[in-house]
């Protein structure tokens, strides 16, 4: 039977060489109680000496001195040698006795802030030192030799380690070692993607010839869209605000569609800064329902709400500024999943908290909608990878085509449109009346169907808040691309629409303005596309 089958290893002596010393004194001070000798380096040994424990720097064991700034103290084959070594080979038994190595049962190893280092904005040589080198290598050999030793690179881990050894008399399992393993290949993966990554974007390569993405683990879901897929969410490192960075106050967990619808509505209320006033988005199923601009933010979200009380009922509300108590208490009025803002204050949270099911989560802060980055989905086989879309028109980049200019609150309401419909899965159109929208179209596979669900949705609202008449009369449209031809245009314009937004290059261009201008319409293009799949 091999040392494999029977798992248990005794653990005789560590090498600990961290950046991240949270927790270190505690830990380091438990495995010498238990009789483990201490080996370190640099910092890490002047910290627990520090704290009254023993310790071995591995210059001693090395017989080499630490050089060049820290960049080579542990690539030697003393340390790689008590890492590697197979107990239970007899020529690897016979190498380290020649040559005087000593085994290594742990490695305790966290590496450079490279992510914090490049989160904060250093510059490239910065950025450069903070490139671990000698703990990756160390991570990576203790890994590969995890049948005999194991690898901690998780501050979170120093428990396991402890109660794992408390419980085997000091030695740990062979399915313990192989779980630290996979955690250890993780961390030095995604340490790596971040490195190729962040240089990708520092020499300006878009299309490096290999491509990494990872993260860590925030949660493990109930289950993904629908009951019968497993499903978990990471959080990939970054800083921008919205669901992965949000502090939750209060509810149940979120499931994999909340999450994703979450982040549906912020990213869109992003869109809209606090300096120009309030503004709400209700979301569903990754569409918007209802979106608004208003002099306060109770009237925003009634706005938006008004636009489609059916569907934000368990809806998502993204707002752009804090949550107070006189929007709370308008929100309680109904079932709402969660709501997502840059803060609420105390009165809001008192209001929200007798709503035991809804989630409440803060940000601090808005996403920039016009911050790089980039975007993927898995396809069979492959990943499709592109930048985000953050994609912006001012009103100096329209080009009026029609006979009739837009007035100036058409277009305002013609800018509004054009962002709220930069957000709908295509094809997309969108009216909007006096900055709030008044129908949405989301998905279809005719963007004359989009027009027309829209026209409907605008109809129903104003039954549904006892409108003498349709709201898409005198209300403008967005279109998130052009239109091939003129019906859908012309759908918008029998609804009672006054101007449109689009961006034109179809074919059929002229023959859509002209009709645009023998129905009156004013109509811009923006020569930018918003498709959303």
């Amino acid at each position: 039977m091999t040392t494999t089958d029977t798992g248990l290893q005794p653990l005789r002596r560590a090498l600990i060489s961290v950046s991240d010393k949270t927790g270190l004194e505690d830990f380091a001070r438990a495995l010498a109680d238990r009789g483990v000798e201490l080996l370190s380096t640099g910092g890490t040994a002047k910290a627990l000496r520090d704290a009254g424990l023993k310790v071995r720097d591995v210059s001693e064991v090395t017989k080499f001195p630490e050089m060049m700034d820290g960049r080579v103290k542990t690539l030697h084959p003393m340390v790689h040698g008590g890492l590697l070594a197979l107990r239970d080979n007899d020529g690897h038994v016979s190498a380290m006795l020649q040559h005087g190595i000593e085994a290594i049962d742990l490695l305790v190893v966290n590496l450079y802030p490279f992510e914090e280092t490049v989160a904060k904005g250093a510059d490239y040589e910065t950025c450069i030192e903070n490139i671990d080198i000698g703990g990756p290598a160390m991570i990576r050999a203790a890994s590969k030799n995890h049948a005999f030793v194991s690898v901690v690179t998780d501050v979170q881990d120093y428990a396991a380690l402890l109660d794992e050894l408390e419980a085997n008399e000091g030695r740990t399992t062979y399915a313990f070692r192989q779980r630290l393993a996979l955690t250890a290949y993780s961390r030095t993966a995604a340490y790596d993607a971040a490195v190729s990554a962040w240089m990708a974007g520092a020499i300006g390569e878009p299309t490096p010839r290999r491509r990494a993405f990872a993260g860590t683990l925030a949660q493990t879901l109930r289950y993904g869209e629908n009951p019968h897929q497993a499903a978990a969410f990471y959080r990939d490192g970054s800083s921008r605000p919205g669901v992965a960075t949000a502090t939750q106050h209060q509810g149940k967990e979120l499931s994999y569609n909340n999450i994703n619808d979450t982040d549906a509505a912020f990213e869109l209320v992003s869109e809209f800064r606090p300096e120009d006033g309030p503004a709400c988005a209700i979301i569903k199923h990754a569409n918007p329902c209802g979106v608004a601009r208003g002099e306060t933010l109770r009237d925003a979200y009634m706005r938006a709400f008004d636009c489609d009380r059916t569907s934000a009922f368990g809806g998502i509300i993204a707002l752009n500024m804090v949550l107070d108590a006189a929007t709370a208490e308008e929100i309680a009025g109904i079932f709402t999943e969660v709501i997502i803002a840059p803060g609420a204050d105390a009165a809001a949270r008192e209001i929200l908290g007798k709503k035991k099911n809804l989630r409440l989560l803060t940000t601090d802060g808005l996403a920039d909608p016009a911050a790089p980055g980039v975007a993927f989905k898995q396809v069979s086989s492959g990943l499709l990878v592109q930048d985000r879309d953050n994609g912006r028109i001012l009103p100096a980049d329209l080009k009026v085509v029609t006979k009739r200019a837009p007035s100036d609150q058409e277009l305002r309401d013609l800018m509004f449109a054009w962002t709220v419909a930069k957000h709908v899965k295509s094809n997309a159109i969108v009216y909007v009346k006096d900055g709030a929208t008044v129908g949405v179209g989301a998905g279809q596979m005719s963007r004359v169907d989009s027009s027309t669900i829209a026209a409907l949705k605008a109809q129903r609202m104003a039954e549904e808040i006892g409108l003498s008449e349709t709201p898409a009369k005198g209300s403008v449209v967005a279109s998130d691309a052009f239109f091939p031809f003129a019906d859908g245009l012309l759908a918008a314009a029998n609804a009672g629409a006054t101007a449109v937004i689009q961006p034109g290059g179809s074919m059929r261009d002229n023959e859509v303005i002209e009709a645009a201008d023998e129905a009156g319409l004013a109509m811009v293009l923006t020569g930018m596309r918003h498709f959303r799949h």
